[in-house]
């Protein structure tokens, strides 16, 4: 990341040389207010950034120590489910299940 070399201030108090071919200085001075004004929302907006940043960085670290083993540990013991193969599974519980309230007598 490149260093910011200038401040609003030094912006505003910089004094240009005049010569005889020289720009409107009411021009310049009207475009360098402009600068100024950008440069501050810039810098106001980098600062605001930088402490959500800062804040989502600590709420995150928050979160893994509250519920980081509690979570690693459920997800270990209960694996998630294969839903590729959904529909074989209901139908392979509700043999299953049949089998249980009925007995064999569905099936000879």
């Amino acid at each position: 990341m490149q260093n910011i070399q200038l401040t609003g201030k030094e912006i505003l108090d910089k004094d240009f040389k005049s010569s005889m071919k020289g720009y409107n200085k009411d021009e310049v001075d009207q475009f360098l207010d402009m600068i100024i004004q950008d440069y501050e929302a810039y810098e106001q907006r980098v600062r605001d950034l930088e402490s959500q940043l800062e804040q989502s960085k600590n709420q995150t670290t928050q979160r893994e120590t509250r519920y980081g083993r509690e979570h690693n540990t459920a997800s270990e013991e209960q694996p998630m489910p294969n839903t590729g193969g959904t529909n074989y599974d209901i139908l392979k519980r509700l043999s299953n299940l049949e089998k249980e309230v009925f007995g064999n007598k569905l099936y000879d």
